[in-house]
Parts: C-alpha cells; structure tokens; sequence
C-alpha cells in the first residue's frame, strides 16, 4: 500500500462511517483524491463493501527484547583506553522491539509482547512504541525489575566496537505469561521470536504454535544456541556467518561451501534459511532455490538494527505473499535504510524510502 493509502486505512479503522469530504480535510487533498484512494483499496480487498468494511486484520506478533539503547559514538578514530570526544544518544531498542517498530512503519499490523520495567525507561519504550504504531498491550509491566539497557560504542567507521546488554528482566517473560497470550499467538499470521528469550519460552512457542510460521532472529554466538533443540520449528533463520557455523558446527572456507551450510539447516527442519554475510550480501537458501543475492552499496552510519530492519522486511514481504528473491532484496534495502542514520530506527523506514532504495539500486 501507498503512504497515503496507509493514511486513509487509519482513519477507516478509526471510524469506519467517516465522510470521504472529512477525510480529505483531515489530509489536506482533494475529495476526488481520497474517492481514488478507497477504490484502490477496495480493488486491493482491503475494503471489502459499502460502509468501508476492513478485511480482517493479519496481524504478526513479536516476542523479544525490549530496551533502552545507550550509543557512544567517537567523533574520530576510536582510541581504545582513552577517553573519546563523541556524541552519546538513547533510544528505544531491543531486537525484538526493533523489529517490531520497522515492521509498524512498513504498514504491518504488529503487536509485541516483551517484559519492561514500570520505571522511567520503559514508560519511554512504551510511549515510544504507541506513537510508532506498535500494539504493545500484551508486555509484561514488572514493578520490581529494571528495563532492560543495551550500551553500545561504535568504532570511527560507525561499526560497533563492544556492547554491554543487560537484559535479565526477560528471564521474566515465561511460559506462563504466554500461555496467557496464546488466544493472540493463534490468531496470528505470523510469529517472530528472538533469541534473547529465555530457552523454556524459545521451547513453548516453537513446540506450540509449529503450525505457523515463525521467523527466528538469532541475535548473537551468545544466545543463538538456545535454539538448536528446536530447529525443526522454524520456518525462516536469519543468522549471519559466524552463527549458523557455531550452530551447525560447519565451517566453510569460501562461499562456494554455503550449500552446504544452509542444507544442514533445512536437513534440522527449517523451511528457509536467509545467511547474512555483511558486505558480500545475502544468501538465501529453501529446499528449492539457492541464491547469493549482492549486498547494495551504502555509507554507513549506524550498523546497529540492520539485521532487525532485515527481518522486518522479510515478515512484511511474508504478509505480503511476495516471491523469495523480491522478499531478500526488499528486506536488504531495509536494512541500507536503518543504516544510513545515527539512530538504531530510522525515522524515515517505510515501504516507500525502500523502494526508493531498490529503484536507485
């Protein structure tokens, strides 16, 4: 859908007998525009019939992390042992979070679950989340932990240096709070977890909600082996190099051996295997195709949330039953657009600035 189609839709579940003429006010365009605009969406299914009845919501649930990001950058060269002139900025981050926002932004349905901190931090996620588009009603709201905090240092490139995560409040995020969320699971088109869960909670959804498709974010070497007992409940991975190595116990010399490595993941269950391999692209792999798709020339600012940009591109391209190496350039130019700013969300993500990516591309 268009942006401005995405506008109208708002204001349609907002009140579905809205008068087209207020419509155009609230947006500043024409009557005849927004008439235009509904009969798109009428021929898209979306509005099914008079009254603008909506089809019913397809809807993905996150479950993850949710965070305050704490981001040291030094003006130069980063000086290791030494104290670097910089900026330090905060923002909502979390890779569960992360993907959920970027999801939002493309104009998905989403909704988070995560555990939070009734504290100052997680009053800000939650605002934050609200005002991104994200339905984060079903968190977990904890008056005796704190919000989970991610300090990170880039290095002069903008790449990261080091990273301190302290994320032990979504130990906290059991099997019981789920499995009263789980009338919200099943009616789900889709499922994404991260690694950061605890392994009861990675072993309850992906043994209980198998049926669907589930979208795993590995996160780090440190958390993705929590996911090897459950492999075969995965629909589509999305691990860089050094991960799906660790979690296969291959390792490959050249690209030429990746076959290899992704048929080791589809012989443990996965449906879909999406190896991230930083300036040489992505390669994707189903029991079907193999591709090596190339990396898309970017500055780079930030490297932080590009690989949760990534997997938000995929999930939408999943809603939006697109074919497999459409889905990989569209969530490649994602991530190019989380890294060409300062802060781990690019303001600007949307359907639009990443086709505007894949055209210049």
């Amino acid at each position: 859908m268009t942006e401005r189609e995405l506008q109208i839709l708002e204001l349609l579940k907002q009140d579905p007998q809205i008068a087209q003429q207020t419509m155009a006010d609230q947006l500043g365009i024409s009557r005849s525009a927004v008439a235009g605009h509904i009969m798109n969406l009428t021929n898209k299914g979306v509005i099914l019939g008079k009254g603008y009845i909506l089809s019913a919501d397809r809807y993905t649930v996150v479950i993850g992390g949710a965070n305050m990001d704490i981001l040291g950058r030094p003006f130069a060269d980063l000086q290791t042992g030494d104290s670097n002139p910089g900026s330090v900025s905060c923002s909502p981050g979390g890779v569960g979070r992360n993907i959920a926002e970027n999801l939002a932004r493309m104009g998905s349905d989403t909704r988070l679950i995560s555990a939070i901190g009734k504290d100052t931090y997680g009053q800000l996620i939650l605002q934050h989340c609200r005002q991104a588009g994200i339905d984060s009603q079903a968190c977990l709201e904890l008056s005796d932990a704190n919000t989970s905090t991610y300090l990170s240092v880039l290095d002069g490139n903008g790449d990261m240096h080091v990273a301190i995560a302290d994320m032990a409040i979504i130990e906290r995020l059991g099997v019981d709070v789920l499995k009263s969320r789980s009338d919200m699971l099943r009616r789900a088109e889709l499922l994404i977890l991260d690694a950061n869960l605890s392994e009861a909670a990675l072993e309850y959804l992906l043994c209980n909600f198998a049926d669907k498709p589930i979208f795993v974010d590995t996160v780090s070497c440190a958390k993705a082996h929590k996911l090897k007992p459950y492999l075969s409940g995965i629909h589509t991975l999305k691990p860089n190099l050094k991960e799906a190595q660790q979690l296969s116990g291959i390792t490959i010399q050249d690209n030429s051996e990746l076959p290899k490595l992704a048929n080791w993941f589809h012989d443990q269950g996965v449906q879909r295997v999406f190896l991230s391999l930083g300036c040489d692209g992505v390669f994707y792999s189903d029991k079907n195709e193999q591709t090596l798709v190339p990396a898309i020339p970017v500055a780079m600012v930030n490297a932080n949330g590009a690989g949760d940009a990534f997997l938000a591109g995929l999930a939408h391209s999943w809603i939006q039953q697109w074919p497999a190496l459409q889905s990989t350039k569209f969530a490649m130019a994602a991530a190019v657009v989380a890294l060409s700013h300062i802060a781990t969300i690019n303001p600007n993500m949307s359907e639009i600035s990443i086709n505007r990516i894949l055209k210049e591309s």
